[in-house]
Protein backbone atom coordinates (compact mmCIF):
# COMPACT_ATOMS: atom_id res chain seq x y z
CA UNK A 1 0.00 0.00 0.00
CA UNK A 2 3.04 2.36 0.95
CA UNK A 3 5.15 2.54 -2.38
CA UNK A 4 7.94 4.44 -2.43
CA UNK A 5 7.94 7.25 0.19
CA UNK A 6 9.32 8.11 3.84
CA UNK A 7 8.34 5.54 6.11
CA UNK A 8 10.19 3.05 3.73
CA UNK A 9 13.50 4.99 2.46
CA UNK A 10 16.61 4.88 3.95
CA UNK A 11 19.86 7.18 3.90
CA UNK A 12 19.88 9.40 1.20
CA UNK A 13 16.56 9.35 -0.19
CA UNK A 14 14.74 9.55 2.63
CA UNK A 15 16.76 12.52 3.48
CA UNK A 16 15.19 13.98 0.16
CA UNK A 17 11.10 12.86 1.08
CA UNK A 18 11.76 14.31 4.87
CA UNK A 19 12.44 17.77 3.08
CA UNK A 20 9.63 17.44 0.82
CA UNK A 21 6.97 16.74 3.31
CA UNK A 22 8.65 19.46 6.15
CA UNK A 23 7.82 22.53 3.86
CA UNK A 24 4.38 20.81 3.70
CA UNK A 25 4.02 20.75 7.16
CA UNK A 26 5.56 24.27 7.41
CA UNK A 27 2.72 25.79 5.42
CA UNK A 28 0.17 23.69 7.64
CA UNK A 29 1.82 25.53 10.87
CA UNK A 30 0.25 28.74 9.13
CA UNK A 31 -3.01 27.59 8.00
CA UNK A 32 -5.95 29.29 9.82
CA UNK A 33 -7.92 27.15 12.18
CA UNK A 34 -10.92 27.90 10.44
CA UNK A 35 -9.82 24.67 7.90
CA UNK A 36 -11.23 22.16 10.47
CA UNK A 37 -15.01 24.11 11.67
CA UNK A 38 -16.57 21.79 9.40
CA UNK A 39 -15.28 18.43 10.39
CA UNK A 40 -16.12 19.12 14.00
CA UNK A 41 -19.03 20.65 13.34
CA UNK A 42 -19.48 16.98 11.78
CA UNK A 43 -18.05 15.01 14.04
CA UNK A 44 -20.50 16.52 16.98
CA UNK A 45 -23.53 16.26 14.73
CA UNK A 46 -22.82 13.00 14.30
CA UNK A 47 -22.17 12.08 17.53
CA UNK A 48 -25.62 14.10 19.08
CA UNK A 49 -27.64 12.13 16.46
CA UNK A 50 -26.83 9.37 18.76
CA UNK A 51 -29.75 8.29 22.12
CA UNK A 52 -27.84 5.02 23.01
CA UNK A 53 -23.63 3.51 23.52
CA UNK A 54 -21.49 5.40 20.93
CA UNK A 55 -18.34 3.90 19.66
CA UNK A 56 -15.94 7.19 19.66
CA UNK A 57 -12.74 5.64 17.68
CA UNK A 58 -14.44 4.87 14.28
CA UNK A 59 -15.22 8.60 14.61
CA UNK A 60 -12.37 10.17 15.42
CA UNK A 61 -10.90 7.86 12.93
CA UNK A 62 -13.55 9.41 10.12
CA UNK A 63 -12.80 12.80 11.63
CA UNK A 64 -8.79 12.58 11.18
CA UNK A 65 -9.27 11.24 7.99
CA UNK A 66 -11.27 14.32 6.77
CA UNK A 67 -9.01 16.75 8.40
CA UNK A 68 -5.76 14.99 6.95
CA UNK A 69 -7.09 14.95 3.45
CA UNK A 70 -8.37 18.76 3.64
CA UNK A 71 -5.30 19.97 4.80
CA UNK A 72 -3.22 18.17 1.93
CA UNK A 73 -5.53 17.93 -0.77
CA UNK A 74 -7.70 20.93 -0.52
CA UNK A 75 -11.52 21.67 0.30
CA UNK A 76 -13.78 21.43 -1.46
CA UNK A 77 -12.88 18.15 -2.54
CA UNK A 78 -14.37 18.12 -6.27
CA UNK A 79 -14.53 14.90 -8.81
CA UNK A 80 -15.73 12.02 -6.39
CA UNK A 81 -18.83 10.95 -5.09
CA UNK A 82 -19.61 10.21 -1.04
CA UNK A 83 -19.36 6.70 -2.16
CA UNK A 84 -15.59 6.82 -3.48
CA UNK A 85 -14.50 8.68 -0.07
CA UNK A 86 -16.44 5.79 1.78
CA UNK A 87 -14.72 2.79 -0.56
CA UNK A 88 -11.51 4.80 0.44
CA UNK A 89 -12.07 4.64 4.09
CA UNK A 90 -12.96 1.14 4.37
CA UNK A 91 -10.42 0.22 1.85
CA UNK A 92 -7.76 2.51 3.67
CA UNK A 93 -8.98 0.54 7.26
CA UNK A 94 -8.48 -2.65 5.83
CA UNK A 95 -5.15 -2.37 4.17
CA UNK A 96 -3.87 -0.77 6.90
CA UNK A 97 -5.22 -3.84 9.25
CA UNK A 98 -3.41 -6.41 6.98
CA UNK A 99 0.02 -4.08 6.75
CA UNK A 100 0.88 -4.23 10.37
CA UNK A 101 0.01 -8.24 10.30
CA UNK A 102 2.60 -8.15 7.09
CA UNK A 103 5.00 -5.80 9.49
CA UNK A 104 5.16 -8.35 12.41
CA UNK A 105 5.65 -11.33 10.04
CA UNK A 106 9.34 -9.30 8.99
CA UNK A 107 11.05 -11.21 6.19
CA UNK A 108 8.31 -13.42 5.56
CA UNK A 109 5.39 -10.92 4.92
CA UNK A 110 5.53 -12.54 1.47
CA UNK A 111 3.28 -14.99 2.88
CA UNK A 112 0.95 -13.61 3.84
CA UNK A 113 -1.10 -11.22 0.87
CA UNK A 114 -4.68 -11.83 0.22
CA UNK A 115 -6.09 -10.66 -2.68
CA UNK A 116 -8.67 -8.35 -0.80
CA UNK A 117 -5.66 -6.68 0.43
CA UNK A 118 -4.17 -6.29 -3.26
CA UNK A 119 -7.88 -4.41 -4.29
CA UNK A 120 -7.66 -2.15 -0.94
CA UNK A 121 -4.70 -1.23 -1.71
CA UNK A 122 -5.14 -0.26 -5.10
CA UNK A 123 -8.30 1.46 -4.42
CA UNK A 124 -6.14 3.93 -2.11
CA UNK A 125 -4.14 4.65 -4.72
CA UNK A 126 -6.60 4.97 -6.72
CA UNK A 127 -8.10 7.84 -4.71
CA UNK A 128 -4.46 9.52 -3.96
CA UNK A 129 -3.86 9.38 -7.32
CA UNK A 130 -7.20 11.86 -8.42
CA UNK A 131 -5.89 14.74 -6.12
CA UNK A 132 -2.11 14.82 -8.27
CA UNK A 133 -4.04 14.48 -11.27
CA UNK A 134 -6.24 17.65 -10.70
CA UNK A 135 -3.34 19.46 -9.25
CA UNK A 136 -1.15 18.55 -11.95
CA UNK A 137 -3.62 20.16 -15.01
CA UNK A 138 -3.22 23.51 -13.60
CA UNK A 139 0.97 23.27 -14.54
CA UNK A 140 1.25 26.05 -17.52
CA UNK A 141 4.01 23.49 -19.58
CA UNK A 142 6.93 22.90 -16.90
CA UNK A 143 5.89 25.66 -14.59
CA UNK A 144 3.61 25.06 -11.47
CA UNK A 145 0.70 27.20 -11.36
CA UNK A 146 -1.57 26.16 -8.60
CA UNK A 147 -4.90 27.39 -7.50
CA UNK A 148 -4.63 26.31 -3.71
CA UNK A 149 -1.96 25.74 -0.90
CA UNK A 150 -2.88 22.23 -1.43
CA UNK A 151 -2.36 21.99 -5.25
CA UNK A 152 1.37 24.00 -4.18
CA UNK A 153 2.35 21.17 -1.77
CA UNK A 154 1.33 18.46 -4.86
CA UNK A 155 3.26 20.40 -7.27
CA UNK A 156 5.91 21.09 -5.43
CA UNK A 157 6.67 17.26 -4.69
CA UNK A 158 6.14 16.86 -8.87
CA UNK A 159 8.30 19.25 -9.38
CA UNK A 160 10.86 17.52 -7.13
CA UNK A 161 9.87 14.12 -8.09
CA UNK A 162 9.09 14.39 -11.56
CA UNK A 163 6.61 10.97 -11.31
CA UNK A 164 3.07 11.14 -10.56
CA UNK A 165 3.43 7.80 -8.91
CA UNK A 166 5.76 8.51 -6.54
CA UNK A 167 3.77 11.74 -5.50
CA UNK A 168 0.98 9.54 -5.09
CA UNK A 169 2.70 7.48 -2.56
CA UNK A 170 4.62 9.90 -0.74
CA UNK A 171 0.75 11.71 -0.24
CA UNK A 172 -0.27 8.54 0.76
CA UNK A 173 2.77 8.31 3.70
CA UNK A 174 1.01 11.62 5.19
CA UNK A 175 -2.36 10.34 5.01
CA UNK A 176 -1.34 7.47 7.22
CA UNK A 177 0.59 9.77 9.80
CA UNK A 178 -1.79 12.23 10.31
CA UNK A 179 -5.00 10.14 10.83
CA UNK A 180 -4.11 6.74 12.87
CA UNK A 181 -2.41 8.92 15.39
CA UNK A 182 -4.71 11.70 15.98
CA UNK A 183 -7.71 9.64 15.97
CA UNK A 184 -5.96 7.33 18.62
CA UNK A 185 -4.52 10.09 20.99
CA UNK A 186 -8.19 11.16 20.95
CA UNK A 187 -9.48 7.66 21.73
CA UNK A 188 -7.10 7.49 24.57
CA UNK A 189 -7.38 11.08 25.84
CA UNK A 190 -11.47 10.70 26.50
CA UNK A 191 -11.10 7.20 27.89
CA UNK A 192 -8.78 8.89 30.76
CA UNK A 193 -10.57 11.74 31.02
CA UNK A 194 -14.35 10.13 31.12
CA UNK A 195 -12.90 8.49 33.83
CA UNK A 196 -10.79 10.88 35.99
CA UNK A 197 -13.80 13.52 35.85
CA UNK A 198 -12.60 16.27 38.36
CA UNK A 199 -9.10 16.28 35.78
CA UNK A 200 -12.09 16.68 32.99
CA UNK A 201 -13.93 19.41 34.77
CA UNK A 202 -10.56 20.87 35.17
CA UNK A 203 -9.87 21.05 31.20
CA UNK A 204 -13.72 21.77 30.25
CA UNK A 205 -13.21 24.91 32.11
CA UNK A 206 -9.89 26.42 30.85
CA UNK A 207 -11.57 25.83 27.40
CA UNK A 208 -14.63 27.77 28.82
CA UNK A 209 -12.30 30.25 30.41
CA UNK A 210 -10.42 30.66 27.53
CA UNK A 211 -13.25 30.98 24.71
CA UNK A 212 -15.84 32.13 26.82
CA UNK A 213 -19.37 32.60 24.73
CA UNK A 214 -18.37 29.95 22.30
CA UNK A 215 -15.77 32.06 20.41
CA UNK A 216 -13.70 30.65 17.33
CA UNK A 217 -10.41 29.44 18.50
CA UNK A 218 -7.18 31.10 17.44
CA UNK A 219 -3.96 30.20 17.47
CA UNK A 220 -3.34 32.46 20.14
CA UNK A 221 -6.13 31.18 22.46
CA UNK A 222 -4.71 28.11 21.98
CA UNK A 223 -1.37 29.30 23.46
CA UNK A 224 -3.04 29.88 26.56
CA UNK A 225 -4.38 26.30 27.31
CA UNK A 226 -1.68 25.05 29.31
CA UNK A 227 -3.80 21.88 30.78
CA UNK A 228 -5.02 21.00 27.73
CA UNK A 229 -1.29 20.48 26.84
CA UNK A 230 -0.63 18.41 29.81
CA UNK A 231 -3.71 16.13 29.20
CA UNK A 232 -2.27 15.18 26.14
CA UNK A 233 1.10 15.10 27.31
CA UNK A 234 -0.38 12.65 30.31
CA UNK A 235 -2.13 10.84 27.25
CA UNK A 236 0.96 10.30 25.08
CA UNK A 237 3.38 9.33 27.93
CA UNK A 238 0.69 6.41 29.01
CA UNK A 239 -0.28 5.71 25.52
CA UNK A 240 2.20 6.20 23.33
CA UNK A 241 1.19 6.22 19.54
CA UNK A 242 4.07 4.21 18.48
CA UNK A 243 4.67 2.23 21.58
CA UNK A 244 7.57 0.15 20.09
CA UNK A 245 10.24 0.77 18.30
CA UNK A 246 13.70 -0.59 16.29
CA UNK A 247 16.76 1.03 15.17
CA UNK A 248 19.80 -0.43 13.13
CA UNK A 249 23.14 0.63 14.08
CA UNK A 250 24.84 2.01 10.81
CA UNK A 251 28.17 1.14 12.50
CA UNK A 252 29.83 -0.95 15.08
CA UNK A 253 29.29 0.89 18.51
CA UNK A 254 28.88 0.75 22.57
CA UNK A 255 25.46 1.36 24.39
CA UNK A 256 27.50 2.49 27.91
CA UNK A 257 25.41 0.41 30.25
CA UNK A 258 22.71 -2.50 30.19
CA UNK A 259 24.89 -5.72 30.27
CA UNK A 260 26.90 -7.52 32.34
CA UNK A 261 24.76 -8.45 35.59
CA UNK A 262 23.87 -5.42 37.23
CA UNK A 263 23.25 -4.06 33.96
CA UNK A 264 26.15 -1.50 34.27
CA UNK A 265 28.38 -2.96 31.94
CA UNK A 266 29.10 -2.01 28.25
CA UNK A 267 26.75 -3.83 25.55
CA UNK A 268 28.20 -4.19 22.04
CA UNK A 269 25.98 -3.33 18.46
CA UNK A 270 27.46 -4.43 16.00
CA UNK A 271 26.65 -2.87 12.32
CA UNK A 272 23.44 -4.13 11.24
CA UNK A 273 22.10 -5.05 14.40
CA UNK A 274 18.76 -3.92 15.29
CA UNK A 275 17.67 -2.52 18.72
CA UNK A 276 14.37 -2.58 19.82
CA UNK A 277 12.90 -0.03 22.60
CA UNK A 278 9.79 0.53 23.78
CA UNK A 279 8.89 4.18 25.21
CA UNK A 280 5.37 2.60 26.60
CA UNK A 281 7.66 0.88 29.18
CA UNK A 282 10.10 3.69 29.39
CA UNK A 283 7.07 6.16 29.99
CA UNK A 284 5.56 4.39 33.02
CA UNK A 285 8.88 3.70 34.23
CA UNK A 286 9.07 5.07 38.69
CA UNK A 287 12.58 5.94 38.47
CA UNK A 288 12.12 8.99 35.76
CA UNK A 289 8.23 9.31 36.84
CA UNK A 290 7.92 9.04 40.24
CA UNK A 291 5.59 6.24 42.63
CA UNK A 292 2.49 6.99 40.40
CA UNK A 293 4.25 7.04 37.27
CA UNK A 294 0.91 3.95 36.14
CA UNK A 295 -1.72 6.98 37.02
CA UNK A 296 -3.04 9.40 34.84
CA UNK A 297 -2.01 12.55 36.42
CA UNK A 298 -1.33 15.90 33.79
CA UNK A 299 -0.36 17.70 36.88
CA UNK A 300 2.66 16.22 36.38
CA UNK A 301 3.32 18.55 33.33
CA UNK A 302 2.34 21.64 35.45
CA UNK A 303 5.18 23.46 36.80
CA UNK A 304 8.86 22.37 37.13
CA UNK A 305 8.71 18.93 38.31
CA UNK A 306 9.53 17.32 34.63
CA UNK A 307 11.35 20.39 32.98
CA UNK A 308 14.47 17.82 33.04
CA UNK A 309 12.59 15.09 31.34
CA UNK A 310 14.67 15.52 28.28
CA UNK A 311 14.71 11.62 26.48
CA UNK A 312 12.49 10.31 28.73
CA UNK A 313 9.55 11.74 27.01
CA UNK A 314 9.51 10.32 23.72
CA UNK A 315 6.19 10.60 22.51
CA UNK A 316 7.63 11.40 18.75
CA UNK A 317 10.47 9.63 19.15
CA UNK A 318 13.84 11.75 18.37
CA UNK A 319 17.12 11.83 16.22
CA UNK A 320 17.21 12.35 12.73
CA UNK A 321 14.14 10.52 12.33
CA UNK A 322 11.41 12.13 14.63
CA UNK A 323 8.38 12.45 13.54
CA UNK A 324 7.28 15.54 11.50
CA UNK A 325 3.91 15.69 13.06
CA UNK A 326 5.92 16.98 16.35
CA UNK A 327 5.86 20.01 14.49
CA UNK A 328 2.03 20.77 14.54
CA UNK A 329 2.19 19.92 18.14
CA UNK A 330 4.48 22.25 19.80
CA UNK A 331 1.93 25.00 18.09
CA UNK A 332 0.13 24.00 21.88
CA UNK A 333 2.05 25.74 24.59
CA UNK A 334 4.85 23.82 26.78
CA UNK A 335 3.48 23.59 29.81
CA UNK A 336 5.96 22.75 31.88
CA UNK A 337 7.54 25.77 31.02
CA UNK A 338 4.68 27.88 32.47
Amino acid sequence: MLGEGIFTQDGRPWKHSRELLRRQFVRINFKDLTTFDRHVDDLIAGLSSSDSVVDLQPAFFRFTLATTTALLFGEPVSGLKSADHETFAESFDYASMISAIRLRLADLEWLYKPKAFRKACQAVKEYASHFVDEALKSRVGDEASPRTESEAFIQDLYSELQDPELVRDQLVHVLIAGRDTTACLMSWAVFLLVRHPAKLGRLKQEIQSTLPNGEKLTRSQLQKMTYLRAVLNETLRLYPQLPINVRFALKTTLLPVGGGPDGQSPVLIRKGAGVGYSTYHMHRSKSLYGDDAHDFRPERWLGSELEHIGWGFMPFHGGPRICLGSMLYCLLPLAHEE
